[in-house]
């Protein structure tokens, strides 16, 4: 028998962008809802991201004359992620992602704007609605003033140590840690918005040891307790192995050279000056290959790409003004900057833009080339690779309800985000398209804030 200190209709745990949204999409519904965040602030791997949010059939979509829609996001998510364990969620997150990025423009007042010229990874349609200034923070902040708006209180430096379930299985509520305290909150329904389990070693050794050596670039908060909540109550996993990677963090500025460099026209070569992969992999694919390399490459550009991109990106503005993107007017100059065979350098160069030219098969299958073939004054960026965020958790249905092993609902229990089962493959980094994360924490958040606030409302 627990002896409640607190009650309310709906619990989230985690203030992040999928927990932020969750509550207000909950309250919308009439539920009263509070947000438990353990950390002292905003603190989750939306506030370290470029705030992309993959959507079609949105009112900015239309008024930019591009015509999407959930079936054809749909087929690129699948080309690009192949089988996996949630195919559901992929049909769901596509057809609900233009409802849900119209919302958080028109009910939480998210300032929004499309890409028009860049499409991003995995995508054939441009569809990646963002903040003014790139930056999930700014996402983050705005979603706040949205539930302090609503009466929404969130609570930071309250950590869940444990779910509380009934006789039967159901979650009525969680043990609650504030400072050397304790309290138990009941409530009806419980979303799980805590992130994926990137910053815990002993997690990633056990789902996804390829990447567990890499350096961790995402939130530090992403511990996987929900999975751990979930293990014990006998939730079903998926996709636990899949995760995000980035193979473009810019050493040592600790800032990301955007792939849409990449996109543009460069191309990455190891310290013998040679490439080991198609680009048109993507940042996250192509980041086990910057591995292999010994987690050391460079990444070969010219000066049109570089301001072509600076002008529309201000995270790598920001790059280019620290000294992260050196210039040469030579192959020689280019490659003495960072101790690069030179000679080797000039014949990738060379067989590169032949490729680019359409004068050859490039040696490794890229097609697409941007802005290539080259030119002088050339760029260089040296780079690693990086683990940002785990793409597998909690298997749940399309309403965002986490499911037993033999596929029923845990009973009052849902999770979103990182904290759920991700639609980026089975396993590994190459089923990643742009945005997906971002993607699964604001529908996820929104359909689970929805389900629980009308299951409250009809009883």
């Amino acid at each position: 028998m627990n002896n409640w200190q607190a009650e309310v209709d709906v619990l989230v745990a985690g203030a992040g962008a999928c927990g932020l949204i969750a509550a207000l999409r909950a309250a919308e519904q009439g539920a009263s809802v509070a947000v438990l965040e353990k950390l002292d602030r905003f603190a989750g791997n939306t506030t370290l991201s470029c705030g992309s949010i993959p959507a079609a059939g949105t009112r900015l979509q239309r008024e930019a004359g591009i015509q999407d829609s959930a079936n054809t996001m749909i087929a690129d998510m699948e080309r690009v992620a192949g089988e996996h364990e949630a195919p559901h969620l992929t049909r769901m997150l596509a057809t609900r992602s233009g409802e849900v990025v119209d919302w958080l423009n028109q009910y939480c007042e998210v300032q929004m704007k499309l890409y028009t010229n860049y499409k991003h990874v995995g995508h054939t349609i441009p569809r990646l609605h963002t903040q003014p200034t790139g930056r999930g923070i700014e996402l983050v902040e705005a979603l706040a003033r949205a539930a302090q708006r609503d009466g929404i209180e969130v609570v930071f430096s309250n950590p869940i140590s444990r779910l509380i379930a009934d006789e039967h299985g159901a979650v009525i509520g969680a043990e609650v840690s504030s400072g050397k305290q304790r309290y138990s909150i009941r409530a009806k329904k419980t979303i799980l918005a805590t992130n994926g389990y990137g910053a815990n070693a002993a997690m990633l050794r056990e789902f996804c040891p390829e990447i567990a050596d890499a350096q961790y670039f995402g939130a530090t908060g992403s511990e996987g307790e929900a999975i751990e909540w979930g293990r014990q109550l006998g939730a079903k996993l998926g996709n636990i192995g899949a995760y995000q990677s980035h193979a473009s963090v810019a050493y040592p500025h600790g800032e990301l050279l955007t792939w849409s460099a990449a996109e543009k026209g460069a191309f990455y070569v190891n310290r013998s000056g040679r490439r080991f992969g198609n680009e048109n992999l993507g940042y996250s694919g192509f980041g086990a290959l910057v591995m292999a390399q010994g987690n050391v490459a460079y990444a070969i550009y010219d000066s049109r790409i570089r301001d072509y991109v600076a002008h529309y990106q201000d995270t790598y503005r920001v790059l280019v003004e620290q000294g992260g993107a050196k210039e040469a007017a030579t192959v020689e100059e280019l490659a003495a900057l960072h101790g690069i065979d030179a000679e080797a350098l000039r014949e990738t160069i060379e067989r590169y833009n032949a490729a680019a030219r359409g004068e050859q098969a490039d040696e490794f299958g890229r097609s697409a080339f941007g802005m290539a073939p080259l030119q002088a004054p050339f760029v260089v960026t040296r780079v690693n690779a990086g683990l940002f965020h785990t793409q597998g958790g909690l298997m749940v249905d399309a309403q965002g309800r986490v499911l037993r092993e033999d596929g029923h609902a845990i009973g009052n229990l849902f999770a979103g985000g990182g904290a759920a089962a991700g639609v980026s493959g089975r396993a590994g980094g190459a089923g990643y398209v742009s945005g997906n994360g971002l993607l699964a924490a604001a529908v996820l958040g929104y359909v689970a804030g929805e389900t629980a606030g009308r299951e409250i409302a009809r009883t």
